[in-house]
């Protein structure tokens, strides 16, 4: 890479001009800013006790000298202590003949760690939202970019498919659903069951409102309300195995499954291993006791299990409660077990928004205090919540945009006005430590870093490509050409892609992706005005802006295939 060839330059040029050893791998260059002109910057002020000279003196003998001595290298200008560096038009025609057909250029060599990624986790008393919406396809492309550094990457969902939040789905549909099915409602499982979730929520509201107004405080009205302690009830008997509760449950659940099924397909993502709670919390409660045999929890009087993390700057956290059922990090503890059994991944990543930022480290520090071998290798990748211009989602309220409305509305929405579908772009784009403001409306906007600008871009390159059918730009004859501003632009993009999934693998961010491939769209926009292509007169110039075409294209389709995009060939 040019980066390492300019480093060994610039140690080489100290040792020439300086007669002093400077490590090669300690020298930083960046990218020149676009006010300069120049590829690379390299700042000398750290170097002025090696040259004994002012920051412009030494800049100007390091360019003198890398301009003199290394072919790699064209100019360069000095401002003030910066270095900018410009590289030679040769090697970025070299560059751009070895790799416009490479349709595996950027993809990190093969290594030997393996990664599991865990993401939707949902729950089976409600279809999928906005929110989920979010953490699916950023766990698919997570996992898509982990693939490309090279890692062996498979991907994993725990479904919450117990405890009292299905419970009170259940509660609700036993005391007012007279029998109800997706069959008889015409409504999606995970809809129907989402419904009675909902009809709960009203039901405790009251139910609470009247305790208060006989003059019971809130918290006692909260927790007694009649529906609250038959949910609770229910949860008790799911879990001693009464067979009736347990086949609502399953009955329930197999609605929603089927729900959940259709919105992963239209959402375009898969999983290589569901865990589903029913069959992990067991194994969950089972460690706990082992923990607590070893000292490593405590109990207290009313039966509960405990851990004190206090001297991790944590608190008290409860692992089983006094009735003997388990609560969400029981589960997470059996499900890190089985997991370690399946995939023995070095790091096991866990996509889940920053609400559960204190589950996840305690969940880390139990594995650790547990001497798990796999403690080191749990990673919480945590991300803002989505929020909508009238403000948060309530599940409970029914104030959730539902998953499939907003794919059918968007789908529809951008049949009309772009036929592409922007929405996946639009979620991935933004940071995921970030929350987002979802607009639906700038998400399928042809203007500015929008899925569908960057998609109709590729459109067009394929178009250039049709018509140049009968041209062979194979082979560029680099004596008869001039690299134009506009192309050396979006050859040098090109050359950063391999650094730009480096880096998006680096921070687990899709959003390094899009913004990546917004600058080629836009920087082939910026060519496209300025260069002829077909109506070039000049045949090796035609040619070579041909070749900028296929690796732009490639790019774009490569760098959208990581974020879960497919691009057209025509718009």
């Amino acid at each position: 890479m040019i980066q390492e060839i300019l480093k060994n330059h610039i140690a080489n040029a100290f040792k020439s001009v300086y007669q002093i050893d400077v490590d090669s791998q300690s020298i930083a260059l960046e990218n020149t800013k676009p006010d300069f002109e120049g590829d690379y910057t390299f700042v000398v002020f750290a170097y002025l006790k090696i040259s004994k000279k002012n920051p412009e003196q030494t800049a100007n003998d390091i360019g003198t000298y890398l301009v003199e001595n290394a072919r790699e290298i064209q100019s360069f200008n000095v401002i003030k202590g910066f270095l900018n560096i410009v590289v030679s038009e040769v090697y970025w025609l070299d560059f751009l003949q070895s790799n416009y057909q490479n349709t595996c250029y950027g993809l990190g060599a093969k290594t030997n760690q393996k990664i599991l990624v865990e993401y939707s986790s949902p729950n089976t008393n409600k279809p999928l939202h906005l929110g989920h919406v979010r953490n699916n396809l950023l766990g698919f492309s997570v996992a898509e970019i982990l693939k490309a550094n090279g890692h062996e990457v498979y991907t994993c969902n725990l479904v919450n498919d117990r405890g009292i939040h299905i419970c009170k789905s259940m509660l609700a549909w036993i005391q007012q659903g007279n029998g109800e099915t997706p069959a008889s409602s015409g409504m999606k499982g995970d809809h129907l069951v989402g419904k009675y979730y909902v009809a709960f929520d009203k039901t405790y509201k009251e139910e609470v409102k009247a305790l208060m107004a006989e003059g019971k405080s809130e918290e006692y009205a909260e927790k007694n309300a009649p529906s609250i302690l038959a949910a609770q009830q229910l949860l008790q008997k799911w879990e001693a195995g009464d067979e009736e509760t347990v086949g609502i449950w399953r009955t329930m659940n197999g609605w929603v499954y089927e729900g959940f099924d259709v919105t992963y397909k239209k959402l375009g993502v898969k999983f290589d291993k569901f865990y589903y709670e029913s069959n992990t919390y067991l194994l969950g409660k089972e460690i706990v006791q082992e923990g607590l045999e070893k000292g490593a929890f405590y109990k207290k009087e009313d039966g509960s299990v405990w851990i004190d993390l206090t001297a991790d700057g944590l608190d008290h956290k409860l692992l089983l409660r006094g009735d003997g059922t388990s609560v969400y990090i029981t589960q997470d503890i059996g499900t890190a077990e089985l997991k370690y059994e399946d995939f023995a991944c070095e790091r096991s990543i866990y996509v889940v928004g920053n609400e559960q930022d204190y589950h996840f480290k305690v969940l880390q520090l139990i594995c650790k205090k547990l001497y798990k071998s796999y403690a080191e290798g749990i990673y919480h990748l945590s991300y803002g919540m989505v929020e909508l211009p009238h403000g948060k989602m309530k599940s409970r309220e029914g104030t959730v945009v539902d998953a499939d409305d907003l794919i059918d509305g968007m789908l529809q929405t951008a049949e009309e006005t772009t036929k592409a579908l922007g929405k996946t772009y639009f979620l991935l784009k933004v940071d995921p430590k970030k929350k987002m403001m979802f607009n639906p409306e700038e998400s399928i906007d042809f203007q500015g870093n929008t899925g569908p600008f960057i998609q109709y871009t590729h459109a067009r390159i394929k178009s250039i490509l049709r018509n140049a059918s009968s041209i062979d730009f194979e082979n560029v004859n680099s004596s008869k050409i001039s690299l134009h501003k506009a192309e050396k632009e979006l050859i040098f993009l090109a050359f950063q892609y391999a650094e730009v999934i480096k880096d998006a693998g680096r921070e687990m961010s899709p959003g390094v992706i899009c913004n990546y491939v917004y600058e080629v769209a836009k920087s082939f926009s910026s060519f496209y005005h300025e260069c002829p292509i077909l109506k070039e007169s000049n045949e090796e110039q035609k040619k070579l802006r041909l070749q900028i075409c296929n690796m732009t294209a490639y790019i774009i389709k490569s760098g959208f295939a990581l974020l879960g995009i497919q691009v057209p060939e025509r718009m």
